[in-house]
């Protein structure tokens, strides 16, 4: 139990305790709202008490936390003095199943309940998709809390991020991504990183050009403008349009034209080979009966 004077106060007139009661808030603020709703009144309720009672979160974790439930409406904390004439500032804590507005707190903190009836907390307008990803951020990493006011602060920087292409995982991540150890200003961190680490603008997206057709001034022929030089096809510029005739190959010699080309060389080899014995004949002939005596016939 909190010291007298301290710890949880409950609002009147709170609607009756079912499984439903906390079905709207997120899985861990579901599960500290439902604890602090079971303690009695006059229980402590601060961060370290509960992250001693709650051993799956860690006192960032319930910080943050009881930060969502505030914004909710089912945690009020006023900041007052002790006593008269004295500076000694203390946080009162109220808690309510039923979820209230900041009006609602405000009225019952001066005594006034209008007949004691629960009234509903007004209805807030849908965040932007880029308020829901700032509101993410601090619990994807504890060392990034932000409140609700900051949240909202930030989100026309956050929304330029998501007009650029980038989706909200992205701009989580890029937000926690290597983080150094202790942050004592999340809100001006994170107004750093989404004013530095801004992406570039997307390129206006560019219609794909259909491709032109034209017509031959000569014939009506259409065809791409790089083919009809001067408007006319090629028949019409008296451009050939067929390749040249190539000279047909010549055939394939056979078994009987190449022995008649053998026997024909065989025929000019014997008649060349005659030739020299007929002329070494002649040659051979003698053209005197011997050699003739020195001196004979003087």
């Amino acid at each position: 139990m909190a010291a007298p004077g301290y710890g949880k106060r409950s609002a009147p007139d709170q609607a009756a305790r079912d499984r439903q009661t906390f079905a709207h808030l997120p899985e861990r603020e579901a599960h500290i709202a439902a604890h602090i709703d079971r303690l009695p009144d006059g229980a402590a309720i601060d961060v370290k008490t509960l992250a001693k009672e709650l051993a799956a979160y860690g006192q960032q974790a319930i910080r943050t936390a009881l930060t969502a439930l505030t914004a909710a409406g089912h945690v009020f904390r006023k900041r007052e003095t002790v006593g008269e004439g004295r500076t000694q500032w203390v946080w009162r804590s109220y808690f309510s199943r039923t979820p209230r507005s900041e009006a609602w707190w405000k009225r019952f903190l001066k005594g006034d309940t209008a007949g004691g009836e629960p009234q509903a907390a007004e209805e807030e307008p849908r965040r932007s998709e880029a308020y829901e990803a700032l509101a993410v951020v601090g619990r994807t990493d504890p060392r990034l809390p932000l409140s609700a006011a900051e949240c909202a602060d930030l989100e026309p920087l956050a929304a330029e991020w998501l007009a650029r292409g980038i989706t909200r995982s992205q701009l989580v991540r890029a937000l926690t991504a290597n983080l150094p150890g202790d942050i004592h200003a999340p809100a001006a961190f994170t107004r750093s990183r989404l004013l530095t680490k801004c992406p570039p603008e997307l390129p206006p997206a560019q219609e794909p050009t259909p491709p032109t057709l034209s017509e031959c001034a000569g014939c009506g022929t259409p065809g791409r403008p790089e083919a009809l030089p001067d408007g006319l096809c090629h028949p019409c510029h008296g451009a050939p349009t067929e390749p040249p005739e190539l000279p047909e190959p010549s055939p394939v010699p056979t078994r009987a034209a190449a022995a008649a080309a053998r026997a024909a060389h065989q025929a000019g080899r014997a008649r060349f080979l005659a030739r020299p014995k007929r002329a070494a004949q002649a040659n051979s002939s003698p053209s005197s009966s011997g050699p003739r005596a020195i001196g004979a016939g003087r």
